[in-house]
């Protein structure tokens, strides 16, 4: 059967068709017309859906030959050049009709066997894989091509890769998730395309259009999204929780389009669910943009701001007065964040479970003495490069977030075996400790974690002048605990 599909779907390109001019490649060969096949009216409903549904394989190696069923081919069915577009293919030669049966004994000492798999273990198997192979997969036969359009296989939508042309994979996809439930697809729940750099904002309103459950969208990296088509998406797709723009330098606020602020009802405000929003690298943010994400965006429970350079103390109050149920927060390598914005974020109080302020250099003992004053179920601290911290910060931190699991405190040297002291007496559930480059850290420091904290799990000592035998010592003590280190003696 696959060496026959190859076969069919070789150079000549006669199993091909298109749905609209817009799928070809600017510098694909005008398309060859589709075989006419007449059907009669004794033809099976699903013979005549598959006929007018194309099934669209979208990874087309960018080279001049088809591989087709894992054999190398001349020529392909579209001309491509130094990228990957988005093709259409009608569905096999072998759901069509032919005018001679076989005899039962023969078709079924020529099954293959994989074919003997009911149609439920297919789909278990399908589930599994990306969408461009799942596109591949419908090209092979008839019984595939009804499987793999299966309407559970598509609550996700997944591309990666920088030479794929997103925008026409994207069209072409939900015209044909749309063909049961017009211009809209229903199942469709998470659209992740990561890392494509080519995706624009027409891919994005064309999700808009016609995802109206869209849950989950990952755009990071794609660097040529700009406000208006994220403005589209959270406006039409109101069920919209998860959203990663983090890399996208041209986005630089998340609200509604105009035209849906005046539409909704004074019942439901203005407001987006989106509960996780990551804007790493989103350099363009400025106060302005994080006080309209705020008042928009008053469920948030995660937000990522990683080297948003421009944000401050003041954009960070804004935030805690409109999103009150916020458990996570990076302001990593903020640099005008200092201990006025800890204050604000102080105010989050017990809700707040993990913070990151790493790199911030205005940052001192003050800052954190608010935050383990107020947060006191605080589960994760990083707050490496924080030079202004000391023992006395840390013995705030200890005493007052008794529960705290995971610390970074990497390059901060006024840290010293003191304020280890206070952190091993009091947080006796710490898993992961990053001491990195604590210049004032000893092997003694060391010893008195390893014997109050039996959980620890990972350890951080890199360049640290730390003794072998301080080092054996955790090992004893923790036994599950990786010591990352920079001694060539201890192994």
């Amino acid at each position: 059967m696959g060496a026959n599909n190859g076969k069919q779907y070789g150079s000549d390109g006669k199993g091909s068709s298109s749905i609209s001019s817009d799928v070809s490649s600017s510098t694909d060969h005008t398309p060859t017309k589709a075989r006419k096949n007449a059907a009669t009216s004794e033809d099976s409903d699903l013979s005549m859906r598959t006929l007018s549904t194309p099934s669209p394989a979208l990874i087309c190696p960018p080279s001049s030959q088809a591989f087709i069923n894992g054999k190398a081919s001349s020529t392909s069915s579209s001309s491509v050049t130094g990228e990957t577009v988005a093709m259409v293919h009608a569905p096999p030669i072998t759901c069509l009709p032919r005018p001679h049966v076989r005899p039962a004994a023969r078709m079924q000492k020529e099954q293959a066997p994989i074919d003997i798999l009911p149609d439920q273990a297919f789909l278990q198997i399908f589930s599994h894989l990306p969408t461009n192979q799942l596109c591949r997969c419908a090209r092979v036969c008839c019984r595939w091509y009804n499987l793999t359009w299966d309407p559970r296989l598509w609550r996700t939508i997944r591309l990666t890769g920088d030479t794929i042309h997103v925008d026409r994979a994207l069209r072409v996809l939900t015209r044909r998730l749309c063909q049961d439930t017009p211009n809209v697809c229903l199942m469709l729940e998470t659209v992740i395309v990561s890392g494509c750099r080519r995706l624009t904002d027409r891919g994005l309103h064309t999700i808009a259009q016609c995802c109206p459950e869209l849950r989950r969208l990952e755009v990071s990296g794609c660097h040529n999204i700009s406000n208006e088509a994220v403005f589209n998406i959270v406006s039409r797709c109101p069920n919209l929780e998860y959203l990663d723009v983090s890399g996208c330098y041209n986005v630089t606020c998340i609200s509604l389009t105009r035209e849906a602020s005046v539409k909704l009802s004074t019942l439901h405000g203005k407001q987006i669910s989106i509960r996780y929003l990551d804007m790493t690298d989103c350099f363009v943010l400025e106060d302005e943009g994080l006080h309209t994400i705020a008042a928009h965006c008053t469920q948030l429970t995660h937000l990522y701001l990683r080297r948003c350079v421009r944000i401050t103390d003041e954009g960070l109050r804004y935030l805690v007065i409109y999103c009150t149920s916020v458990k996570e927060l990076s302001v990593s390598d903020c640099r005008f964040v200092s201990d006025f914005g800890l204050r604000e974020i102080a105010k989050l109080e017990s809700r707040l479970r993990y913070l990151s302020i790493a790199h911030c250099g205005r940052i001192t003992d003050v800052g954190i003495r608010y935050v383990a004053k107020y947060c006191s179920k605080l589960r994760y601290l990083n707050a490496r490069g924080c030079e202004g911290i000391t023992d006395h910060g840390l013995e705030y931190l200890a005493k007052n977030c008794a529960k705290l699991k995971s610390l970074d405190i990497g390059k901060c040297p006024l840290v010293s075996d003191a304020g280890l002291e206070f952190l091993a007496l009091n947080c006796f559930n710490l898993k992961r400790l990053s001491l990195k480059s604590c210049e004032s850290i000893t092997g003694q420091g060391l010893q008195i974690v390893a014997a109050n904290c039996f959980d620890l799990q990972m350890m951080n000592v890199q360049d640290c002048d730390i003794s072998v035998e301080a080092l054996r010592f955790v090992k004893r003590h923790c036994k599950r605990c990786v010591i990352e280190h920079t001694n060539p003696a201890f192994f």
